[in-house]
């Protein structure tokens, strides 16, 4: 049950979020050297990453594989499989843990490399 409504919950939140940064980001692309500069400037690049901006992305980030790890279960369940109760319960808990897992992997090799 949680799994779905974060399932849901997810993907609200990166059809808002994920599409208001795209459409900044292409916005600021294609707006020159000023725009680029306030896009880059919000985000704190350029000192560091402000931390109330980096708690957002991080949560986009840990949104977006909590979602598509929901999705591979969901998916693994249309096929058929999945339906037993044990597996059903392990699988919930593994899109929850993977999800934490890979975000931090991803943050830890994009702030590593100094971005």
């Amino acid at each position: 049950m949680l799994v779905s409504i974060l399932h849901r919950s997810t993907g609200i939140a990166l059809s808002v979020g994920g599409l208001f940064l795209l459409t900044w980001f292409l916005l600021a692309l294609s707006g020159g050297a000023g725009s680029w500069e306030t896009f880059t400037g919000f985000l704190g690049w350029k000192l560091g990453p402000v931390p109330l901006i980096l708690v957002g992305l991080v949560a986009l980030t840990w949104a977006f594989f909590q979602h598509t790890l929901s999705g591979i279960r969901h998916l693994i369940m249309d096929i058929g499989a999945g339906f037993e109760l044990g597996t059903n319960k392990t699988m919930a808990y593994l899109t929850m843990i993977g999800s934490v897992l890979l975000t931090a992997l991803f943050w830890a090799v994009l702030l590593g490399k100094g971005a």
